[in-house]
């Protein structure tokens, strides 16, 4: 944040359209998962250029990455950028929770006093904070009228240069492979603890086998259950988003159901003999449920799926990969009571 501009209703921070090295530093690591929920900035009002009060207003959410990817596509252009307290969410996932909604926005516009900076009486939303603001009920509340901008930030300019009319287009929501990519990393962050803790019990539970107990069985082991749950997180978090708009269920647990299936037949045959064949089945159900477990995070990132589909895609299918996982977790210690 550099420098201030006066107004009527106080001192509001410039901020620049080009992000610093900082800036981008700060959204690799959020993108891998370090400090994902303390990236954001101070929720209200801010200026990018030299303001008036012609100036268009933007309404953004206060997680970092948001408001970043909205000034950046601002370079040469005057605007004010209103960041609502979305406890630092993403604006998509925000409008799901309610934290973009429409009493924070108005909320926003009277601590503001955005009625006192500008005279043109618009918001622009972002398209993606529809499903949580009532734009009647803002313009009821405040006298500002809300136009919904486009689905991605760098169609603004355009969509600024055509009087604020969206085009078809930038109504459309894409969800293309470098977007599908670029959730991978923190995907494999949320797992990667809980994949070695899996993988380490399945190795010390092995240990066991009849009424005794062998280290060497245990060592045995460690790597095919290493193997099986990378391959695991593997097919949930890399394979199925690359895959996504080739596989035919429609629902990311099925998709990802159906990777660790494919994955599990080309992976399995390797340890034949190795694992006794309650394993095998064992770690055939892991790799379905595991797979199915991962690919469904990607509904709660992905505008593909609606927020009524999340709720239902999840109650249909936790209780199955619980069960499967369960069931895994039962055979894999069954073989300890075969001698």
């Amino acid at each position: 944040m550099t420098g201030s501009v006066d107004t009527l209703a106080g001192v509001v921070p410039v901020v620049p359209a080009s992000l610093t090295w900082r800036d981008r530093v700060g959204g690799y690591r959020v993108r891998w998962g370090i400090g994902r929920y303390t990236f954001l900035v101070d929720p209200g009002l801010y200026a990018v250029g030299t303001t008036d009060d012609r100036s268009p207003v933007l309404v953004t959410a206060n997680y970092k990455l948001s408001f970043d990817a909205l000034r950046r596509h601002l370079a040469g252009r005057d605007a004010w950028l209103l960041a609502l307290d979305t406890r630092g969410v993403n604006v998509w996932c925000a409008a799901g929770k309610g934290t973009f909604g429409t009493e924070e926005v108005v909320r926003r516009v009277d601590a503001s006093a955005l009625a006192q900076i500008v005279s043109h009486g618009t918001l622009v939303l972002p398209q993606l904070g529809a499903p949580g603001v009532s734009a009647a009920e803002v313009r009821r509340r405040t006298g500002f009228r809300a136009v919904w901008g486009p689905v991605q930030a760098a169609a603004l300019p355009e969509f600024l240069d055509a009087g604020m009319r969206a085009t078809p287009e930038m109504r459309r929501i894409r969800f293309p492979l470098k977007d599908r990519l670029v959730l991978v990393p923190v995907e494999l962050t949320a797992v990667v603890v809980i994949a070695l803790l899996i993988t380490l019990s399945a190795a010390a539970v092995a240990a066991f086998v009849g009424r005794g107990f062998a280290v060497a069985n245990s060592l045995a082991a460690l790597l095919p259950a290493a193997v099986i749950v990378l391959a695991t997180v593997k097919a949930g978090a890399i394979l199925t988003p690359i895959l996504l708009p080739w596989l035919p269920p429609r629902m990311f647990a099925a998709k990802g159901a159906l990777v660790g299936f494919v994955v599990a037949l080309l992976v399995l045959p390797w340890f034949t003999g190795v694992l006794h064949p309650l394993q095998l089945e064992a770690s055939a159900l892991f790799m379905i449920a595991g797979s199915s477990f991962i690919a469904m995070n990607f509904t709660g990132t992905s505008t593909f799926t609606s927020l009524s589909g999340v709720k239902r895609e999840m109650s249909a299918w936790l209780p199955w990969q619980i069960g499967a996982s369960a069931l895994a977790a039962v055979l894999w210690i069954a073989r300890g009571f075969i001698a």
